[in-house]
């Protein structure tokens, strides 16, 4: 009696105990996916970055809005139509000739103790770092993997990052040109506001994002469209540009820009992700040209936006209007942002260089240029680097 009384009482306990085993169990499978999707909303929502109300009140010390938000100043050019079957073959595409054929060939940054008159050093896509007359400005860094506000969603590294971001925190200026993720990286910007004491300057609006990620606010600096900010010599002009802004679903809710980086000596333009304006060009240009160095965007160009990026062309065009001497082509390579192929961007920007007579630097991602003293075009051809250094598919090698 008493072995059948224990092995009950050892089955009841076994019964209980595995009762309350697998309840937690199936507790934890049904709160895990449920704290996992509330983890991932908080990040996309810290990610997008400032508070809508905040938007609109800056936006509303600006005289650049339409309704309460931007807006350009020439309407938006003609689209064309959409067809299913023609996205299905602009998607097919990107998949399939918008990644490099192999590896992309980086340079070893040569960041040197004491900044130079001029120098660039390309870090893939649109981010870079300039040394103008003794002052290094970073320009739109994003040391992410991906360019969207989701992790592991959305447009991933084609190469990684050239330089670990410590390398750079010492830069004296953080420029950003918009709020877009493939120039606006949270996580970089967190890291710089800890990591460096450098001063962010940005457009009208995007400060608030910085500020919402813990940046200082004395750290911050904003400017709308013709706005100057003179920072340790340096002169920067906020100035016109075609494009957009957006982190969410509402657009236009920050001002976008390009730059004037000038010191007593150099003076370079940032294009951020301008797009075709002969106009805006061409005044900007008279009213702030010539510049050293212009930094176009020659990629992510597409049928379906055509007033967004300036094609290949269309930034060679730009770079003389904007009376610059040596164009460095930014916004290729690192991100698959468009619908043509990967090195199409490149090749055909040397294409319309070489019939306008423009001096077109190509460097490696990585690779470091010293333009100081370069005054002519004839030294700046001796100095560049020109040479393709991009692989190639086999079927257009």
């Amino acid at each position: 009696m008493f072995v059948l009384w224990s092995v009950r009482t050892v089955e009841t306990v076994s019964r209980t105990t595995l009762s309350r085993t697998t309840r937690a169990a199936v507790a934890a499978a049904t709160v895990s996916p449920v704290l996992a999707l509330a983890g991932l909303g908080l990040h996309v929502h810290r990610n997008i970055g400032a508070r809508r109300s905040e938007l609109r009140r800056l936006a509303g010390s600006s005289p650049n809005t339409v309704d309460g938000i931007f807006a350009n100043t020439e309407p938006g050019l003609p689209r064309a139509k959409a067809s299913l079957r023609m996205l299905l073959n602009m998607l097919r595409s990107r998949s399939t000739e918008g990644a490099p054929p192999g590896p992309v060939p980086l340079a070893r940054p040569e960041i040197p103790a004491v900044p130079a008159g001029l120098a660039v050093t390309w870090l893939g896509h649109a981010s870079t770092l300039l040394e103008v007359d003794g002052r290094r400005v970073l320009v739109d860094p994003v040391w992410s993997d991906y360019a969207s506000p989701v992790p592991f969603v959305g447009p991933r590294r084609l190469h990684p990052p050239v330089v670990p971001l410590p390398a750079v925190a010492d830069a004296d200026v953080v420029l950003l040109t918009h709020d877009h993720y493939d120039h606006l990286d949270r996580p970089t910007v967190r890291r710089l506001g800890r990591e460096s004491s450098a001063v962010f300057v940005c457009p009208l609006g995007v400060g608030a994002h910085l500020r919402a990620w813990g940046v200082p606010g004395h750290r911050v600096v904003e400017r709308d469209w013709d706005g100057v900010v003179e920072l340790g010599g340096l002169t920067l002009t906020c100035l016109e540009t075609r494009h957009f802004s957006g982190r969410a679903l509402r657009r236009n809710t920050t001002q976008w820009a390009a730059w004037k980086v000038a010191g007593p000596r150099h003076a370079v333009y940032v294009g951020g992700d301008t797009g075709p304006s002969r106009r805006v060009h061409t005044r900007t240009g008279d009213a702030h040209g010539p510049f050293d160095l212009t930094l176009l965007p020659v990629g992510a160009y597409a049928e379906l936006w055509p007033d967004i990026h300036t094609d290949p062309e269309q930034a060679v065009a730009a770079h003389r209007e904007l009376r610059g001497r040596v164009m460095l082509p930014v916004h290729w390579a690192t991100f698959n942002l468009g619908f043509h192929p990967w090195d199409e961007p490149v090749e055909r920007a040397r294409k319309a260089a070489t019939a306008h007579d423009v001096v077109l630097a190509l460097p490696r991602p990585g690779q470091r240029i010293d333009l100081t003293g370069v005054r002519t075009a004839e030294a700046a051809r001796a100095t560049v680097p020109a040479e393709p250094w991009w692989p190639t598919p086999p079927c257009r090698s």
